[in-house]
């Protein structure tokens, strides 16, 4: 890897274990073995890591949607797959929702991207939802409401269940990712047909 790349992926594993507000440039350059002249070569400021690994995040997860969009046939698997994975990544960058306020608060570009980004995300989940209505996973007749509210279920979870995990639970990631991607699978579970219920149950439920 690239010095940029190197102080990347230290800072994430920094920021992860000890918290962000903990870690400055000069422990990241400490732990890397480099000046903190040669770090702000590359980084003037923490902030300017964190921009990066924030859009790393969005990258990834910007290939996941895209691939589950081009899933022509979306069945309960291919929702419980794309959830699943979605959590992983965010596990990777648990910093970033353990302190999503602050870092909105102190990186005002961030905050006006996330404004942005949710936008498109609820597009997004929307032409999603009617792929699942069209191929008869879910209720056709889910009113309006039901379905916002559902989204809203969904960035509210996604954003607060690794706080959650650390308050309450403290699951590893493996477990973590398992128990709450059920959960959030769950949010749908009465707004399946009745034979997808069946199947629901029978490959979900314990």
């Amino acid at each position: 890897m690239k010095t940029k790349e190197k102080i990347a992926v230290k800072a994430l594993q920094l920021f992860n274990e000890k918290g962000y507000n903990n870690i400055t440039t000069r422990h990241i350059a400490a732990e890397l073995n480099i000046s903190p002249g040669n770090l702000h070569y590359h980084f003037k400021h923490s902030e300017d890591i964190i921009n990066l690994l924030f859009r790393a995040l969005i990258s990834k997860m910007d290939t996941l949607m895209k691939q589950l969009e081009k899933n022509e046939y979306k069945d309960l698997e291919s929702l419980y797959d794309f959830t699943y994975s979605s959590f992983e990544i965010f596990y990777s960058y648990q910093f970033i929702f353990l302190n999503f306020l602050d870092i909105l608060h102190r990186i005002p570009e961030i905050e006006a991207e996330y404004e942005l980004l949710s936008i498109r995300r609820k597009q997004e989940f929307q032409a999603i939802f009617e792929s699942f209505q069209k191929n008869k996973i879910l209720k056709e007749n889910i009113p309006d409401f039901i379905m916002d509210n559902l989204l809203t279920q969904m960035f509210v979870f996604g954003n607060n269940w690794i706080s959650h995990n650390k308050i309450t639970l403290k699951l590893n990631k493996e477990e973590a990712v398992q128990y709450y991607t059920l959960v959030q699978m769950n949010f749908f579970y009465l707004l399946l047909n009745e034979e997808q219920q069946e199947l629901y149950q029978q490959k979900y439920i314990k």
